[in-house]
């Protein structure tokens, strides 16, 4: 009797397998001779011992973050630039897509009529090592000035910057034009609802390695080292691949929302209103009162159109970095904070004590690479500054931008519960206008408990 004919389809996964198992021995064989056995320090702390010397340590020889417009590797490819992560913060669910057959794992974008809605750029600061460590400055062009390397290669490269035109209307912003604060003109905001007209760039991240550890004042093996254990040893050619200068981080990225002509924003003959806004899910979306991030969002949006309007230039930042960069576990670690607060007095004296209690660091959202964006803007200067951070502030004035005024959130649109949040950041160092609450009045300020409301 003669045997059943194998499966073609059976065949075929084991090849798949076979050849998923190569390239992980290969790996492990490779990450063995560079990683040591788990170790202690005197302190009794463990960690894992990388060696010095890894495969490709020499000099790049591309000298800034562009070099990440270099096509990266592909199936076909035997050509490598950087450490990638297809769809970023959004790469396991891409990966989810080809495990499940969903998306063919050879797909290759069609970038009929995608190109930018605007023009932007080149500026100087595109081409300074110093200026832009964290993002591609050439990443809203790369499928084009690339086509024929991504043709003739089969490489798959993508764009990191994408650039539209929209509609933003939002409720508050109807409300500004019934009470006369903003004002229709059919350019900026249209009609007597708020819709505005506005230009919107989405940015993913793209570190130059040198350059990122330089920002925090750290050597490149540190920051490897540690971008590889806190991942899992997910990217392990952050050690073993010492020549490879840029990485794709699996993180969130951010989005200019831009006001009036775009080409203002690096004109310095006209005014810039600016908004620097870190995420805030709870209160940016769902208007929990527990802090101002809403109220200061749409604050920042009011400012940059009125700016706009009168000739100037209007920019809102939006970065995702979700409660601080702790998460939203860890704002559920602020969700755990919040709990912690309402449990207890929740005093504005004790804020940044819960977190750190909870989450072991006041703020993860390390302001350093943030003005990387208003480089590649080509900003120069910035007339009004809409935030009290004192963070944001230094990290901007660091990088040799000048703020001229900064700007508070009004009184009248501070919650009464985030008073204990506005207090509690005013006295470790935000800017006001006003008075700073000494170490006695800060205990003073209390929120709401959760008894004072019906669930």
């Amino acid at each position: 009797m003669n045997p059943a004919t194998p499966d073609p389809a059976v065949l075929d996964a084991l090849r798949q397998i076979q050849h998923t198992q190569t390239q992980l021995l290969t790996a492990v064989e490779s990450l063995t001779e560079r990683v040591g056995a788990e170790e202690s320090d005197p302190d009794g702390s463990s960690h894992t011992k990388i060696r010095s010397e890894v495969r490709g340590g020499g000099e790049s020889t591309v000298p800034n973050a562009a070099a990440s417009a270099l096509p990266i590797s592909s199936p076909r490819s035997p050509f490598t630039s950087r450490i990638i992560l297809t769809g970023g913060s959004y790469s396991i669910y891409y990966a989810l897509a080809v495990a499940s057959k969903e998306l063919d794992r050879d797909h290759r974008p069609d970038f009929t009529n995608t190109e930018p809605a605007t023009r932007i750029g080149p500026f100087p600061q595109w081409g300074d090592p110093r200026k832009i460590v964290a993002m591609d400055p050439w990443g809203h062009l790369t499928p084009w000035t690339f086509k024929n390397i991504m043709e003739e290669e089969h490489v798959d490269l993508r764009p990191t910057i994408a650039i539209t035109k929209a509609h933003m209307k939002l409720p508050e912003l109807e409300e500004s034009v019934k009470a006369g604060r903003l004002v229709p003109d059919g350019k900026v905001c249209l009609n007597k609802l708020g819709e505005l007209a506005v230009t919107k760039f989405a940015v993913e991240p793209v570190w130059y390695l040198p350059g990122v550890a330089e920002r925090f004042g750290i050597d490149e093996a540190t920051l490897r080292r540690s971008l590889f254990e806190h991942t899992g040893g997910s990217y392990p050619e952050l050690i073993t691949r010492g020549d490879i200068k840029v990485f794709l981080p699996p993180i969130g990225g951010l989005t200019v929302y831009c006001f009036g002509d775009p080409e203002k924003m690096s004109d310095q003959n006209v005014r810039l209103s600016l908004r620097i806004h870190d995420e805030c899910n709870g209160s940016d979306v769902f208007g929990s009162d527990i802090c101002t991030c809403r109220p200061y969002l749409i604050f920042g949006i009011e400012e940059a159109v009125k700016e706009a309007q009168n000739g100037g230039s209007g920019v809102v930042i939006y970065f995702r970095k979700e409660g601080r960069a702790l998460g939203e576990v860890t704002k559920s670690h602020q969700y755990l904070v919040y709990n912690a607060r309402k449990r207890g007095e929740d005093r504005a004296s004790d804020y940044f004590m819960r977190t750190e209690n909870i989450a072991g660091v006041k703020d993860m959202r390390f302001q350093a690479l943030m003005p990387d964006i208003l480089h590649w803007l080509g900003i120069q200067k910035i007339d009004r500054m809409l935030s009290m951070s004192n963070m944001k502030h230094d990290a901007i004035v660091s990088q040799g931008i000048p703020i001229l005024e900064r700007v508070e959130l009004p009184e009248e649109l501070i919650p009464a519960d985030s008073r204990v949040e506005i207090d509690a950041k005013i006295t470790a160092g935000y800017f006001t206008a006003g008075k700073r609450l000494t170490a006695e009045e800060l205990q003073s300020v209390q929120g709401r408990m959760w008894e004072d409301i019906d669930h």
